[in-house]
């Protein structure tokens, strides 16, 4: 299968990942996209990244995507000098990425350095993602962020921990206390308990 025989996302997020390795900068994949890799597949139409992007490679990414993609070149190089994040959108699909630069965020690092490499395409494309600890880590912030209020985020958490019975428990509970969601990663776990 070609990138132009997969769902748009994961075409999108094939050449998104396939320009960061050209080019050097480690990039990792999360979000929805992740989620449904470890846990429950569910429909999006974005893809959440990662990357390890600095001044210089910004602008190399920026210019190697060309006319497929639309992207704002100041606000990207804002971003990698904040430490923000930045978007672009694949024309032809409307898929939008949402790039985060992973600055001196530690869990950025960490996560960079965990990352899973998966095939795509019959093996004609590798990605990188998130691994479901990861994964897990990051949802529960977003959803504690987010008022603890979003049925989507606490799903899929709970997909995920559900799915996939092997986790790093350590490391994830090492992680929830530094982030301070411990509270919400026992909440989690308790649903998974027969009742």
């Amino acid at each position: 299968m070609t990138p132009d025989a997969l769902p748009d996302p994961v075409a999108v997020a094939v050449i998104v990942g396939s320009k960061l390795d050209e080019l050097g900068v480690p990039y990792v994949v999360g979000g929805s996209f992740a989620s449904s890799l470890h846990g429950e597949p569910r429909s999006t139409n974005d893809v959440d990244v990662v990357a390890d992007l600095d001044q210089a490679t910004v602008l190399l990414f920026v210019k190697s995507l060309g006319e497929a993609f639309y992207v704002d070149a100041p606000a990207a190089t804002e971003a990698v000098r904040a430490g923000g994040s930045f978007n672009v959108v694949h024309i032809e699909s409307a898929v939008k990425v949402d790039f985060f630069v992973a600055g001196t965020d530690p869990l950025d690092r960490e996560r960079l350095r965990r990352r899973l490499a998966v095939s795509a395409a019959d093996n004609q494309a590798t990605l990188y993602v998130d691994t479901a600890e990861d994964v897990v880590l990051r949802k529960l912030e977003w959803y504690r962020r987010g008022g603890e209020t979003s049925e989507r985020q606490w799903r899929d958490v709970v997909a995920v921990l559900r799915v996939q019975r092997q986790m790093d428990n350590e490391y994830l509970r090492r992680w929830a206390d530094r982030l301070g969601i411990a509270d919400l990663l026992v909440r989690a776990l308790s649903e998974l308990l027969p009742r």
